[in-house]
């Protein structure tokens, strides 16, 4: 009998080593990432004092593009890089939560790139 991976668990497993690595001050905050089936959410995260910045996602009111294509990632993007703008942050690192740094993850990025944040 064949047994497939558990492609959460795997997820799960690469944040971890991500995580172990990667840590946000309150200078430099973690981007984070989840996406979802329908939705793709990102957070400022100041892992010091474990707390959250800032944060924008598809499920606000008043978003207008699907969160499960590209264009709501790119605009998900360019929403916390401004709420990033207003809370004083210019740089951050990008904790891509386990998933693939392509497709939707890549055009948040890219979004908060265009946005004005350095990582």
């Amino acid at each position: 009998m064949v047994k497939k991976a558990d492609k959460t668990q795997s997820r799960i497993k690469r944040h971890k080593r991500v995580r172990a690595k990667v840590s946000g001050t309150p200078d430099c905050p973690r981007l984070n990432v989840f996406r979802s089936e329908k939705h793709i959410y990102a957070q400022l995260i100041d892992d010091v004092s474990g707390k959250t910045l800032a944060s924008a996602s598809s499920t606000e009111k008043g978003f207008d593009v699907s969160g499960s294509n590209k264009d709501g990632a790119k605009k998900v993007g360019l929403a916390i890089a401004g709420r990033a703008k207003e809370a004083g942050i210019a740089a951050v690192v990008f904790d891509r939560g386990g998933f693939v740094y392509h497709g939707r993850v890549k055009e948040l990025a890219e979004g908060a790139r265009e946005g004005g944040l350095d990582f």
